[in-house]
């Protein structure tokens, strides 16, 4: 790296939910490590999120140096509880509204320090629509980071754009997505409620706003590689005319057990009891359950769910997260009764947040069942895992197709409507019969050897004279000579 790229100084600002700030603080490690001076603006309390994971990080001449500036989160003034500096500390989904009111608030600090450090550009999470104004005042180029695929930037701006889903005679009738490459389905229950409503709230203008600035962007950073979804990865580039930078997987950053640990919250479980407990188990023989940092299931779902990995007799670690405001909480009625008791040695459940990619890279692990984020639907692929998907909201419909209509390294737990907050009902016998077919059989083996093929294509296109490596590189080139 030139002296010259050793000054190029580039700041992230991460959305403040655990699904951006993971991948940012990732990022922010992979720039830094390429000689780029990276700063990461933040808000107070969410400052440790990214100092614990980068403090973490190594390369051999020594530690990774990524700096942390904070911002104040308007909390007060946007009529949200002191202390809500991300999406997990809303004490109920309506104040969402708020949280988003609380985001625009954030750009007159954010121009301060604009003019205070003159970074040589703004990476900002597309829920910070004005920020590609915001860097225009100081002639700095605003890359989007939205945190997901290529598919889904290209099938949702389809949908977006054509509204198959206005045509349908009913919620379950499938249609064609228009114009996108691959004959991708799906139906009018599994597109986002903001979408097909056309209602008009503080979250409906900010998804507008955001697809405007992506336009006057100065292009995307996307944590996914070109051998994954090379045809979308062209389509969004070459027939949408966006420019687009692919330099994923990010969570294959993370090389050490300390590395893969330090993602996200405190874990909840002691990783060295959690390895111990896979070093005991046979190659491919655990199933991983896990709905990311969001999702919340009633008790009855979880009964469901329990009965359903009971009854495939495979061995499991099963990642529980429970409402803030459960009076129940300690009752722990969620559990078909004397349910721990016979899944002992078999079952490991997790209450809490789990290391997931130490989990998904550990050889006994044989296949994961997802909400499909895109952080752990790529770490699934990057560890080679077949997948039960189980979408819920956001975009996770679109990265279900992906996985099952197009890569083909998975199959549909069956629910069929997009939601807010808690997941559809799925009865126990869809469980045992999705968690077995990914793991038990003929069709099993050959999702897990499409999946080991992508894990290795995916591990290669980090190293040097790989795509994603490639990339990143002709990124901070082109941004050096524009500045």
């Amino acid at each position: 790296m030139s002296s010259e790229n050793r000054e190029f100084h580039i700041f992230l600002l991460p959305f403040m939910a655990y699904g951006h700030m993971i991948p940012v603080s990732d990022m922010a490690k992979l720039f830094a490590a390429q000689g780029v001076k990276t700063t990461i603006i933040t808000t107070p309390l969410n400052a440790p999120t990214f100092s614990k994971a980068t403090r973490s990080s190594k390369t051999n001449s020594g530690r990774i140096e990524v700096q942390i500036k904070t911002i104040k989160f308007p909390s007060q003034e946007a009529g949200l509880p002191e202390g809500c500096e991300n999406l997990d500390s809303l004490p109920t989904p309506e104040f969402a509204n708020n949280f988003s009111k609380a985001l625009g608030l954030l750009q007159e600090p954010l121009e301060r320090l604009l003019l205070e450090d003159q970074p040589s550009c703004l990476v900002a999470d597309m829920f910070f629509p004005w920020a590609t104004d915001a860097a225009a005042k100081f002639g700095i180029p605003r890359l989007l980071f939205h945190g997901t695929s290529f598919f889904t930037l290209a099938a949702s701006d389809c949908v977006r754009r054509y509204q198959p889903f206005k045509n349908m005679s009913s919620d379950s009738e499938p249609f064609v997505i228009p114009n996108l490459p691959g004959e991708i389905k799906m139906t009018r229950a599994q597109v986002p409620d903001f979408l097909k409503e056309n209602i008009e709230n503080d979250f409906t203008q900010l998804m507008k706003q955001a697809h405007d600035s992506e336009v006057g962007s100065y292009g995307t950073v996307v944590n996914s590689f070109y051998e994954l979804e090379p045809v979308y990865a062209d389509y969004y580039r070459k027939l949408l005319g966006r420019k687009a930078w692919h330099i994923g997987p990010l969570s294959l950053c993370n090389r050490d057990n300390e590395e893969k640990s330090y993602r996200g919250k405190e874990v909840s479980i002691d990783e060295h009891e959690c390895l111990k407990w896979l070093n005991s188990k046979k190659p491919n023989s655990v199933v991983y359950v896990c709905f990311g940092s969001m999702a919340r299931f009633s008790n009855s779902q979880l009964k469901e769910i329990a009965a359903g990995l009971e009854a495939t007799r495979l061995e499991f670690i099963w990642v529980v997260r429970r409402g803030k405001n459960d009076d129940d909480v300690g009752k722990e009625d969620w559990l078909p009764e004397g349910f721990e008791e016979r899944m002992e040695g078999k079952g490991l459940i997790i209450r809490g947040w789990a290391p997931q990619v130490l989990i998904l890279d550990h050889g006994a692990v044989g296949g994961f069942v997802t909400h499909c984020g895109w952080n752990s639907t790529l770490e699934g692929i990057a560890a080679g895992l077949p997948m039960v998907t189980w979408p819920l909201s956001a975009e996770q419909f679109y990265n279900d197709k992906l996985v099952t209509q197009v890569l083909k390294i998975g199959v549909g737990v069956g629910d069929q409507k997009w939601v807010r907050v808690e997941g559809d009902s799925v009865k126990r016998e869809a469980i045992e019969k999705a968690v077995t077919q990914i793991m038990v059989g003929e069709e099993a083996e050959e999702m897990r050897s499409r999946s080991k093929g992508l894990a290795e294509q995916a591990r290669g296109v980090i190293e040097k004279g790989g795509s994603s490596h490639f990339d990143l590189n002709a990124l901070i080139e082109e941004l050096s000579s524009h500045r």
